[in-house]
């Protein structure tokens, strides 16, 4: 009796009862109204009254240029996790085996620029990279010539989100990394495995849930980058997060926002349900 009350609920369901209300009323409610609008009556706000495939049709259509916003997006976060993995595997490895009582210090340094608002450091980048900018002074007073072009251009654009998350990739990589058993890879080479063969068929399976959770990490906060591209890719990249804000501010097309919107939410929740199928979720936690 002491656990059950009165009007039939556990304790424990009583004490997370604010929890639950707070979670419908946060995630659930606005993602249901989402999805309502995303088949309202385009350009309408008649949510819950209507029903049409319209919004999805527009987006899907060859002549409609907004489906090329998803294209920029997922292809600039592919390439950002392609391009992250192979920069943040090595210092990972550094991190957890060459480093030493270094380590901390340098994960400070990749954890420090956190600390500064993300536009802060992007217009920072701007400023490096501008006509008579910083790199252009410096090349000039060396007789160097100028500086490229590269201001406002897909390829600043990567760099600039490979800029921003890569202690997104790094870390999950490093957990990885960390729990590849050093006895293990002792045992390995005893045997007679080379350094590679070693790499192949120890340590890389072993660290791959860390790495696969920071590839799932990173680009699913790639596809909604839109501060790199408006900042340093200009009007050159166009994501469809831009489109999503445009929709449902200046266009007052909320039933076309929220469309867009439902088929990101698909793209990247079956990509992280495709991920979490293949983890061992209770081996990546330390549970066993």
């Amino acid at each position: 009796m002491d656990a059950v009350s009165g009007r039939g609920l556990s304790t424990g369901a009583r004490y997370a009862s604010p929890l639950v209300i707070f979670l419908l009323l946060g995630f659930l409610a606005p993602l249901v109204t989402v999805v309502a609008f995303a088949f309202a009556e385009p350009k309408s706000f008649e949510v819950f009254r209507t029903f049409t495939l319209e919004n999805f049709a527009a987006v899907l259509d060859p002549s409609n240029t907004v489906w090329r916003s998803f294209v920029w997006s997922l292809v600039l976060a592919a390439l950002c996790v392609a391009v992250l993995a192979v920069i943040a595997y090595p210092i990972a490895y550094g991190l957890n085996r060459v480093f030493g009582r270094f380590a901390p210090l340098i994960s400070v340094l990749f954890v420090f620029p956190l600390f500064v608002s993300e536009n802060v450091r992007l217009y920072g980048w701007v400023q490096f990279f501008i006509k008579n900018g910083v790199l252009d002074g410096v090349l000039k007073a060396f007789d160097l010539g100028r500086a490229p072009d590269v201001l406002y251009s897909p390829g600043l654009t990567l760099f600039g989100m490979v800029y921003v998350y890569l202690p997104f990739m790094l870390f999950p990589i490093t957990l990885g990394l960390a729990m590849v058993p050093r006895d293990l890879v002792d045992a390995a080479k005893d045997l007679g495995a080379g350094r590679l063969m070693v790499w192949r068929e120890v340590e890389l399976p072993l660290a791959m849930p860390g790495i696969l959770i920071g590839m799932l990490l990173t680009f699913v906060l790639a596809v909604g980058a839109v501060a790199e591209a408006r900042i340093l890719g200009g009007q050159s990249v166009i994501t469809v997060v831009h489109d999503i804000e445009v929709a449902f501010t200046y266009a007052q097309n909320w039933p076309l926002g929220a469309a867009l919107a439902v088929l990101l939410v698909l793209i990247i929740g079956s990509l992280t349900l495709f991920v979490l199928t293949r983890l061992d979720l209770d081996r990546v936690l330390g549970k066993r």
